[in-house]
């Protein structure tokens, strides 16, 4: 095939593996029951008379389902391309890879659309169910060939900027970083293009159909609505006959994916081997060649490199064996715990860690202005008496900065794990006296430490929201408390997940998952209850089996491969607890809500933290680190 290799061997081995039915089940499955929570919302609340009130359901239960699906595919095509070949550089695979025959088109092309070969089986997986939402009526096939459209030229966008990045940067831990913080910013640029940043209109654009051709997110909603958006907005440039706003969307998104895979062709073999590898490399012949000396003589002189017999006796004397005196050197003091000295005190995630906080940063400055603007606007909304009060403004900024907060501090917390697993390094650790209480807290507090920057931004924007009078002060304390009691989960649960999985893929993608799984089944909560219902204290019959079914994705996440009694009960508390806090929310019940999040995630905290410390066991797979099966 014309992307080599790489590709072909996945697209034969795949469909012999087992988990590729399982995932394929389990994505339709979860789909489907989504539809069934939203008609059970829909028929319990409401009385349904005419074909209309069907094709009102159909409709808007479309354009809830295509959104969730797109952030799915977002998030998972771009991790699971920038995991592939992140992998492939902590195994040292990547180098032989390489060295083989294969051109740097087919060796980017074929290992980025390899690790996208899920993804697409996917979508297309899940197309048979789309279409069966025409059956309600208020859809057309239209509609949804053009959200299957959006939908996989998104999913090879996002892999190709996962495959950029994971070539260019040397450690796991920067790859997802960066991976994350782009695609926020990314549509977080578009969101504000959407809300008129360049004004109501720029070179003949409306500032709408900006944000159509430069979020997938508004696209994938354009492509949802039965009457698309027309193009009178480029009717200035002569296009409007031809060009719609979803085809603007196709031509920009094709050329950044352009963009992004003939950059990564043709800097493949500059980025790689790393300067880190060949530095390190270059040291490595150095020392040997100072030990044996260049020609590889007899002499001992000769073989330690020095010119006479004085230096040789001289560094005899200097020798461990032979020194009779105390050398005065200066040297840097460990702590009693080694494990956190490392985490703080060296640069243990290489010193590209300060762009990944420059480029934070930035994010966080840009959320924090978008706040201020709703400041001095006053559109910020403080919640009143009212039942079933709408999302506050002030959660338009801040929600994606929390997110992308949680997400780095969760991919540190799995990486430092799998990549001492991937480097032979926990065989060492496991063999010295450390206990595991020293290696749990040292990882525990150190990755609290480095990523200081995504723990202290969040809690200072908060503390700016309630100065500004965007929240009282008791709510404003209520929100501190949550992310403290969230940063702690997300860590544990990295480190829990790295201990618990040998393959160190299958340790990203389960532990990056299950945070994005929770927030985005918190936030397809509050639209299926806001968009069907607002009856909010008799839902919950109808969620049971998306409880459920969070539950049993839970279990099998954390619990399954090192089970105990606490974790098997956490995985079920869990989404009971979260569905009973999006309630009370809805209700303006806010100590409810901080009480039952703090209860049962730092529940689940301990119960995971508790059996690490006690009953210490980490996977380590067949060979030291080698990918399971």
């Amino acid at each position: 095939m014309f992307i080599g290799p790489v590709f072909t061997r996945e697209s034969s081995v795949t469909p012999r593996r087992t988990t590729l039915y399982v995932y394929r089940s389990v994505y339709v499955a979860a789909f489907f029951l989504l539809i069934c929570t939203a008609w059970l919302l829909m028929a319990g609340t409401q009385i349904i008379t005419t074909v209309g009130d069907m094709a009102r359901f159909g409709a808007l239960l479309f354009q809830i389902l295509a959104p969730i699906q797109l952030g799915l595919v977002i998030f998972f095509a771009a991790f699971s391309a920038a995991s592939a070949i992140a992998q492939e550089k902590d195994k040292k695979t990547l180098i032989l890879l390489m060295m083989t025959r294969l051109n740097n088109s087919e060796l980017v092309l074929g290992k980025m659309l390899a690790s996208l070969l899920n993804i697409f089986v996917l979508i297309f997986a899940a197309l048979p169910l789309f279409a069966a939402s025409i059956l309600f009526g208020g859809v057309s096939p239209t509609q949804v060939l053009l959200v299957l459209a959006v939908t996989l030229i998104t999913a090879f966008a996002a892999g190709s900027l996962g495959a950029l990045i994971a070539l260019w940067r040397e450690k796991t831990f920067q790859t997802l970083s960066l991976t994350a913080l782009i695609i926020v910013i990314w549509l977080g640029l578009a969101e504000a293009l959407n809300a008129g940043l360049l004004g109501s209109s720029f070179m003949g654009f409306s500032a709408e159909l900006l944000g159509i051709a430069t979020s997938p997110i508004r696209a994938v909603i354009e492509a949802a609505r039965p009457y698309p958006m027309s193009a009178s907005g480029l009717a200035t440039w002569g296009l409007a006959t031809w060009l719609t706003p979803l085809g603007m969307y196709f031509g920009v998104i094709s050329t950044i994916a352009l963009i992004l895979n003939v950059v990564s062709i043709s800097l493949v073999r500059v980025w790689n081997p790393s300067r880190e590898a060949r530095g390190s490399a270059g040291a490595d012949a150095e020392d040997q060649e100072s030990v044996w000396g260049e020609d590889h003589g007899d002499s001992d002189e000769v073989a330690a490199g020095l010119d006479s017999p004085q230096q040789a006796d001289k560094v005899r004397d200097e020798h461990v064996d032979g020194r009779t005196r105390s050398v005065n050197q200066k040297h840097r003091e460990v702590w009693d715990n080694p494990i956190l000295w490392r985490e703080t005190q060296t640069w243990a995630y290489g010193r590209k860690v300060l762009a990944i906080r420059f480029v934070y940063l930035l994010l966080a400055a840009f959320a924090i202005l978008i706040l201020y603007g709703f400041v001095q606007s006053g559109a910020l909304v403080v919640y009143g008496d009212e039942v079933g009060t709408v999302i506050p403004v002030a959660a338009k900024p801040l929600v994606p900065l929390f997110l992308v907060s949680l997400v780095i501090v969760n991919a540190l917390a799995v990486t430092s794990i799998t990549n001492e697993r991937d480097g032979l390094a926990l065989d060492l650790l496991l063999v010295t006296d450390l206990t595991p209480k020293e290696l749990i807290f040292g990882k525990l507090f150190g990755i609290l430490w480095v990523t200081k920057e995504m723990i202290v931004v969040p809690i200072l924007a908060s503390t700016y929201l309630w100065y500004s009078g965007g929240i009282s002060l008791e709510n404003v304390i209520y929100l501190l408390g949550g992310l403290g009691v969230m940063f702690f989960f997300v860590t544990m649960l990295g480190i829990h997940c790295g201990m618990i999985y040998s393959s160190s893929r299958t340790a990203i993608g389960v532990s990056l998952g299950t945070v994005f799984f929770l927030f985005l089944g918190v936030a397809t909560c509050l639209l299926l209850m806001i968009s069907f219902s607002e009856s909010f204290h008799f839902q919950l019959f109808p969620f049971l089996g998306f409880i459920a079914g969070g539950g049993l994705g839970l279990y099998v996440a954390i619990g399954y491969r090192n089970p105990s009694p606490a974790i098997s009960l956490a995985a079920f508390v869990v989404p009971l607890s979260t569905f009973y806090a999006i309630t009370t929310f809805l209700l303006n019940k806010s100590f409810e809500v901080f009480l039952v999040t703090a209860l049962a995630y730092g529940f689940t905290t301990f119960a995971m933290m508790i059996p690490a410390l006690y009953d210490f066991d980490v996977e380590m797979g067949r060979k030291g680190g080698q990918e399971e099966g």
